[in-house]
C-alpha cells in the first residue's frame, strides 16, 4: 500500500496531506499563525480551477476571515459561475522578499513567503451574511473604509457573488537567507548575496474628480507606513 503522508490538524497547525506536502520539507510550515500572517500581509490571491477542460488561473483581491478567505465579484464571470458549482480549486498567495544571487547558476533562488490552499468555495448567502462579508472586504482594504464609503444598493448586491474559501487544507512555504552554494564553489571570484525586495505604500493621491472638500482619512494615511 502507498504510504499515507497525511497528518491530522491540531489547534495550532493545519493537517498535512498529499496535496500540501512540500518537497523541501524544511521550507514547509503548517502553523496556523504562519499561514494567517502571510495571508494578512497580502491583497491578491491567484485562484486556479478547471473550466471547460482547460486550466485557468485568475488573480483576485481577498481578505482573511478567520479560517477562510473571502472573495467577491460579478455573478456573470466564468470564475464565479464555475466556482459556485463546487469544482476543486487551488489558491495561492506569495510575497517576494528578495533575489538570491549565488556563485553558480544552479543555486540562484528567491526569498519568499507563500501559502497554498486546496478546497472548494462556498457561496455566502443571506442578506445579513453577505453584507457582513462585504463589510469585511472593505475593512481589508483599509480600516474604516466601510464606513468611509457608500454601502452597496440592492442592484449592486444582486449582481455580486461572495465566495468563502475554507482554510481546511493549507500550507505555508518560506525561504529565507543567502545562497546555498556548493563547497567547491566558495572560492570562485563571483559576487554572492541577496537583493531585498519590499512592497511599500506611497502617499495617497486624491482623485481629480472630487467635488467636495474631504480630507484623506487617517486610516488611509496610515497605510503609508506599511512596508517602510
Amino acid at each position: 500500500m502507498p504510504k499515507d503522508h497525511s497528518r491530522p490538524a491540531t489547534a495550532e497547525t493545519y493537517k498535512r496531506t498529499k496535496r500540501t506536502k512540500v518537497r523541501i520539507h524544511q521550507r514547509a510550515d503548517y502553523a496556523r499563525d504562519t499561514v494567517h500572517g502571510i495571508l494578512d500581509d497580502g491583497y491578491v490571491a491567484h485562484v486556479a480551477f478547471v473550466h471547460e477542460a482547460a486550466p485557468v488561473v485568475i488573480p483576485i483581491f481577498y481578505v482573511r476571515d478567520g479560517e477562510s478567505l473571502l472573495i467577491h465579484g460579478s455573478r456573470k464571470t466564468r470564475m464565479f459561475k464555475t466556482l459556485a458549482t463546487g469544482v476543486p480549486l487551488c489558491a495561492t498567495v506569495t510575497h517576494l522578499d528578495g533575489l538570491v544571487l549565488a556563485r553558480s547558476w544552479f543555486h540562484h533562488s528567491m526569498n519568499y513567503r507563500s501559502v497554498m490552499i486546496h478546497g472548494i468555495a462556498e457561496e455566502v448567502t443571506g442578506e445579513d451574511a453577505r453584507m457582513d462579508a462585504l463589510w469585511k472586504v472593505m475593512e481589508g482594504i483599509a480600516e474604516g473604509r466601510a464606513a468611509g464609503s457608500r454601502a452597496p444598493n440592492k442592484q449592486e448586491m444582486k449582481a455580486t457573488m461572495i465566495l468563502r474559501i475554507p482554510l481546511d487544507e493549507a500550507v505555508a512555504k518560506v525561504r529565507r537567507g543567502g545562497p546555498n552554494d556548493d563547497e567547491e564553489d566558495m572560492e570562485l571570484p563571483y559576487w554572492a548575496g541577496c537583493v531585498p525586495i519590499e512592497t511599500v505604500h506611497r502617499s495617497p493621491l486624491t482623485s481629480r474628480s472630487m467635488q467636495v472638500d474631504v480630507d484623506v482619512p487617517k486610516a488611509v494615511r496610515a497605510l503609508e507606513t506599511i512596508g517602510n
